[in-house]
């Protein structure tokens, strides 16, 4: 039986999680159909599309996606100081982007006097949907959703697109985020719809190419901050010039085409997680097969098992994987 999301969740442990949707029947309705002979490839432009508008209403961040002709995948980083810092207007605010909520809750947010007797019901409103805006089931909800009925429509049909329930795992340490979102971003690579990074269409990995090619980072990712922990800035604790230099070394191995290795440079990201070469390239080819569960160390699945009352550590063995 499937667990409850709920007991699935446990940002005291990780605020990173994994998610993957796949479309009914595996069906390529996001992609080149060979039993129609339809391409829906435009498809992939609207969830991509869908993705990056949430980063602007959801207090999580996207670290990382891909999307795919039949499935897709989100590495997401959920920041609950954010949400819990926004004002009561600005919750409000962030909703309605979404959502037409109640004449109270619109009320509100044109300024209007609020009766002292709807002021319980209007806190209980905002509580709730700042709740809602840092929970994964509501980010993933206002993703598919739309692109189901969007895709319906166009084919004049009714019922499932995506399957019932996303998967979603937990990124437990540094090693467990970074290699999934190289096993998410080198998608197309390793299905070989892309040769190199900068061809993986509908990629967060394109996207950071694109912006390191201008000196920038995306402002709609996770952004990467090198070791400047000390600064407490929120972002991925790595040089984005060294996991770019990784995954693209990465790919040039895992692709049959084309011969590659891990270069004295990359390796030195490799050494700080504490993993080998060997080990890194099994990983971004095989995370899917590797892991079906919470991913991390031994200690820190551990960790997460005994806080959630998780009686099995499945998977334990591929932990020998991350270091």
């Amino acid at each position: 039986m499937p667990r409850a999301r709920s007991t699935l969740i446990s940002l005291e442990d990780t605020p990173y999680y994994h998610c993957c949707s796949r479309v009914v029947r595996r069906a390529y309705l996001c992609g080149d159909d060979k039993y129609t002979g339809k391409n829906y490839d435009h498809r992939r432009g609207w969830v991509e599309a869908q993705i990056l508008k949430l980063t602007e209403v959801f207090a999580i961040d996207v670290a990382a996606y891909a999307v795919m002709s039949n499935h897709l995948h989100v590495v997401l980083y959920i920041d609950l100081e954010m949400v819990n810092s926004w004002s009561d207007r600005k919750v409000v605010e962030q909703w309605h982007k979404l959502f037409n909520g109640t004449d109270l809750t619109q009320k509100f947010a044109k300024g209007d006097v609020i009766e002292e007797c709807m002021v319980a019901a209007l806190k209980h409103l905002i509580a709730t949907y700042r709740s809602r805006l840092s929970d994964i089931s509501w980010f993933m909800r206002c993703l598919n959703e739309p692109i189901a009925r969007q895709a319906n429509f166009e084919d004049n049909c009714t019922g499932h697109f995506w399957e019932g329930r996303f998967k979603s795992q937990a990124l437990l340490d540094e090693a467990a985020v970074l290699a999934c979102m190289a096993y998410v971003e080198l998608n197309p690579i390793r299905a070989k719809m892309a040769k190199t990074p900068e061809k993986s269409d509908f990629t967060s990995l394109q996207l950071r190419v694109n912006a390191a090619l201008r000196g920038k980072q995306p402002a709609k990712l996770l952004p990467f901050i090198g070791n400047e922990t000390k600064r407490q800035l929120k972002g991925i604790n790595f040089s984005l010039q060294d996991y770019l230099m990784l995954v693209d070394e990465t790919g040039r191995i895992i692709r049959d085409d084309k011969r590659g290795s891990i270069s004295p440079s990359a390796e030195r990201l490799l050494n700080r997680l504490n993993i080998p070469s060997e080990n890194w390239v099994k990983l971004a080819a095989d995370f899917g097969k590797l892991f079906h569960g919470p991913v991390g160390s031994l200690q820190e699945l551990t960790y997460y098992c005994e806080h959630l009352e998780k009686r099995r550590r499945h998977f334990a063995n591929s932990c020998q994987y991350l270091g």
